[in-house]
């Protein structure tokens, strides 16, 4: 019955039809009841000549009424749907259902198959063959004939592939097993974006015995993607795509997501009125930026809207090292200077504050960094040597450029890929040119293999290597004589990389030619990950990656399935497919994201090509359903009454209450079909009044400074004794007397009445729930600020591992759950540094830790203004620093706590700090508008 346009959802209660000719019988043996009325004695005498008549059987069409009427009941309990359907496939002949599952598919899958499952139950009852064709599945995968339940089974088992759709593979398929078949009948559910060479698919099934075809195509209106993904200078660049005929979806979401799946950052992207690409950018610190594991579009569940990123998306920490003074009178001749220009667009540079290698080395190592860069650095102290050594082969990637001091210095350097020759080659030297010599193409095997061969350079003096079996596996880049320009070798798990000239203009015009860029970025971007990209040095650079995690049709990532294939990499130009769907390839600590779109891919519509058999276009089996039940019950009530006037009218009493009987009955008998047409009742308003109204009401009428209570007593104590003494501050120095400071707990208690939240973080105390994340993430965004204080500057100080502390990793997992903006320290001309006090920094108990408010990205800064130009306050200021137990104070006003130092100007700081928070809370940026001031006064003047 699937075909039939008519359901039923209790079709078991049509057996009640069935007593229809009962009661058709009951009604017709049934005499209506005998009209009685009062006359007088005579009229009675009078009627008594008369022959008595009873009637023996009810009207007919009151009959016909009351099985209207039951019949009616019996159809509205039984639940019954009224489903419009355009297209069939009724019939015997062949019927072919093909359909797109590719990544685009996933928003409408289920119509689709719902669409697929109607047209195969068409064919149930004529036995018609039937084919079932996915466009994103195997090239051997069995595509029938099938028996309709069996092509049920197939259709079930197709899922949505994170990948792109293969047309020509698909359609080739079905019009080879189509050979000696006519008259099929061909369903096309497609996804409705194009594919290269889709309409020459589609086209190639002409001749191929197909009669006649079903074309379905949704709307891909909603449909956007994220093409590409860049790590710069002032953030993460995010590049977006969307169908070019979407008008209506003008601003998206992409939010940035850790390893762990906790959101960390997000930024919004709004497209510009015609236009199907957009970018924005999440503006984040380097270190959040790298922990950047996948970026996701919100409201969007499919693969195109889930971008990957791995250690070669992520910005490097690269140390520079010089084995001579800068000259800042002459900066072009400094060894690091285009380096420095090279690298400063992707790269946080690192320079030594030290000019000694052996404490210099050390220092960089402590922060980390990805790639250190040497410039003309000969002998190395032994100690220094041996720490470069362990630090590149546990990873690091080690760039040397030549220059005088290295190419005088030791042949044995156990920190060069190659062994050199002593001294170096130049024009008109023992080893001389006659020319100067350019650059060869770049080999296919190395790292550079792809950039254009650099035209316009030439080199004039090098340092050689040493003939070896082992030198052309070793050479990256070679000037057209054959000898090296660029060595690198992989030591342990980094690279030893030299280049054989001078980072500055002066052997070679490398540095200042655009290569130069090119080179120095494709060699950092391998720091972290030597080798991840098919970028070996060795002659043999393509390598096969183990898939680690991949893409399901959600875009969710997942593990492997056992149709994933490892990725080889015998290039950059990587290619998602069937057995290579988006994910991350390798292993744990060396990952490579394979990302289903390219940075100049599009999102299309997919056109109907002309074809010379008729095409029919169709909806897919969306909820158009109407619900028959109330109408029905409707009916039944009309009837109802209609049957009820008829039986006061044959009773004669409709005449003498008319107005009332009727009235009444009418109301009475209409109550079931008000009851199926009704909503479901609301419940009762309650008093307006709430438990704690009164609390509110007492902390709108005077302003008091709030905590969050951590349930840790001693804990809870600092912070209400320090918002206190915070308070009594106030009053005395500023207009505003605030009053006792007030314990909140976020999940229960009303937070907007309050300017200010501090929330000390306590590594021990639970971590808040939902409702408490809700209700904080709404204070923050009606305009409320909470002051967070990890109160760990102490043990930050002396934590020489760099690792975070308790209270920092807790703070990390309450901000995961909150919608935060970008931070970043307080700037020198941020208003906070002038609200009441003039302010260096913000210390409290203790001193050391940065304040961190909402970045101001993309506020105005102009040399007339006092502070920097913005509307509102931060919803959010982060410290180390304990400000409660700097301000904490007891009932005589001595303060509880001692400073650290203990210095009692300090504390008087840590005061001025608060009066400052508190004043910037409830005042907002109103110093930066004094700029006015010299105009109103001048107006004033006159």
């Amino acid at each position: 019955m699937n075909a039939l346009p008519l359901a039923f959802g209790a079709p078991y209660l049509l057996a009640g039809l069935l007593v229809l000719p009962v009661i058709w019988w009951l009604l017709r043996v049934t005499p209506p009841r005998p009209v009685l009325e009062i006359f007088p004695p005579l009229k009675i005498l009078a009627q008594l000549k008369q022959k008595e008549e009873t009637p023996n059987k009810s009207p007919w069409w009151m009959t016909l009424l009351r099985l209207l009427l039951a019949a009616f009941i019996i159809l509205a309990l039984s639940e019954p749907v009224w489903n419009p359907r355009l297209e069939t496939m009724s019939g015997k002949e062949p019927v072919a259902i093909v359909l797109d599952n590719g990544w685009s598919s996933n928003e409408e899958w289920t119509a689709r198959k719902e669409t697929a499952e109607r047209l195969i139950s068409d064919t149930q009852s004529d036995g018609a063959l039937i084919y079932i064709v996915g466009t994103a599945e195997k090239a051997n995968t069995d595509i029938g004939p099938f028996d309709a339940n069996t092509a049920l089974e197939r259709l079930r088992a197709l899922t949505v592939r994170p990948i792109p759709v293969d047309r020509p593979q698909a359609f080739a398929r079905l019009k080879a097993v189509l050979a000696d078949t006519k008259g099929t009948r061909l369903a096309y559910l497609n996804d409705g974006v194009d594919e290269p060479r889709a309409a020459e698919a589609i086209k190639s099934l002409e001749g191929s015995g197909i009669a006649s075809m079903i074309w379905y195509q949704p709307s891909i209106a909603s449909l956007v993607a994220i093409r590409q993904a860049t790590n710069n200078a002032n953030g993460l660049t995010v590049r977006i795509v969307r169908s070019s005929i979407d008008t209506s979806r003008n601003v998206v979401t992409v939010g940035a997501f850790d390893e762990k799946g906790r959101r960390i950052a997000d930024t919004g992207i709004a497209f510009n009125a015609g236009e199907t690409a957009a970018e924005g950018v999440i503006a984040a610190p380097y270190e959040l930026r790298n922990d950047f594991h996948s970026l996701r579009i919100d409201g969007t569940a499919q693969a195109g809207a889930t971008y990957l990123i791995d250690d070669n998306n992520k910005r490097r920490r690269v140390a520079l090292l010089s084995g001579s003074e800068a000259d800042l009178s002459q900066p072009l001749l400094s060894p690091l200077y285009y380096i420095s220009r090279a690298l400063e667009p992707f790269a946080d540079l690192l320079r030594p504050r030290n000019s000694e290698l052996i404490r210099a080395v050390p220092e960089l190592l402590e922060q980390k960094p990805s790639v250190i860069i040497m410039a003309d650095i000969g002998k190395l102290p032994a100690e220094t040597e041996q720490t470069l050594s362990d630090w590149v082969n546990k990873g690091g990637t080690l760039i040397r450029f030549a220059g005088p001091r290295l190419a005088g210095g030791s042949e044995e350097d156990p920190l060069l890929p190659v062994r050199l020759r002593k001294g170096e080659r130049s024009l008109g030297g023992a080893l001389s040119w006659k020319e100067a010599q350019p650059v060869a193409s770049f080999p296919s095997n190395g790292p550079f293999a792809g950039l254009p061969t650099p035209q316009d350079v030439t080199v004039s003096r090098q340092v050689l290597a040493d003939p070896s079996s082992d030198l052309f596996e070793k050479s990256w880049a070679n000037l057209a004589d054959g000898t090296p320009l660029v060595t690198g070798e992989t030591r342990g798990r980094g690279q030893l990389v030299l280049f054989h000239v001078t980072p500055e203009a002066t052997w070679s015009n490398l540095p200042i030619s655009g290569s130069f860029v090119d080179m120095l970025h494709r060699i950092v971007s391998l720091s972290s990950n030597a080798g991840t990209i098919a970028q070996d040095s060795g002659a043999n650079s393509a390598r096969a990656l183990p898939p680690y995690l991949t893409l399901n049709g959600d875009g969710a990532l997942m593990p492997p399935n056992q149709d994933t294939k490892p990725l080889i990499t015998s290039g950059s130009n990587l290619s998602v497919t069937f057995e290579n769907p988006p994910g991350f390839y390798g292993v744990e600590d060396a990952m490579t994201a394979l990302n289903l779109f390219k940075p100049d891919s599009e999102i299309n519509p997919l056109a109907r090509p002309e074809l010379n058999f008729p095409v029919t276009t169709a909806r897919y089996a969306v909820d158009e359903s109407i619900p028959l039940r109330g109408p029905l019950f409707a009916l039944a009530a009309a009837l109802l009454a209609l049957d009820a006037l008829a039986i006061i009218w044959l009773g004669g009493h409709l005449r003498r209450r008319l107005r009332t009987t009727a009235a009444a009955s009418l109301a009475i008998l209409l109550l079931p079909a008000l009851i199926a047409f009704a909503p479901s009742p609301a419940q009762a308003q309650q008093n307006d009044s709430k438990p704690g109204d009164q609390a509110i009401l007492d902390a709108i009428n005077v302003t008091h400074l709030a905590y969050v209570i951590t349930g840790d007593g001693p804990t809870d104590d600092i912070s209400k004794a320090g918002l206190l003494g915070l308070s009594k501050a106030l009053a005395d120095s500023t207009a505003l007397e605030p009053g006792d400071p007030i314990g909140v707990d976020p999940a229960r208690d009303e937070l907007a009445v309050y300017p200010l939240i501090y929330w000390p973080v306590d590594a021990d105390a639970n971590m808040p729930s939902s409702e408490a994340i809700a209700k904080i993430n709404a204070y923050m965004q009606q305009g409320g600020t909470v002051l967070f204080d990890t109160r760990d500057q102490d043990a930050a100080a002396f934590n020489l591992d760099n690792s975070t502390t308790p209270s920092t990793q807790r703070l990390r997992d309450i901000l995961s759950g909150l919608n935060i903006p970008p931070l970043e320290p307080v700037p020198g001309d941020h208003v906070l540094t002038k609200t009441f006090y003039i302010l260096q920094d913000f210390p409290g108990r203790y001193r050391g830790s940065p304040l961190w408010v909402q970045a101001s990205l993309n506020e105005d800064r102009r040399s007339d203004r006092p502070v920097r130009a913005g509307d509102g306050v931060s919803p959010i200021i982060i410290t180390g620093n304990d400000f409660a137990g700097a301000w904490a104070i007891d009932a005589n006003g001595a303060p509880l706590l001692p400073t650290i130092p203990n210095d009692p100007v300090q504390r008087v700081h840590a005061f001025r700090t608060g009066i400052n928070i508190v004043m910037y809370m409830l005042t907002g940026n109103y110093k930066s508008d004094q700029v006015h001031v010299p105009d109103l006064l001048l107006r004033l003047g006159n």
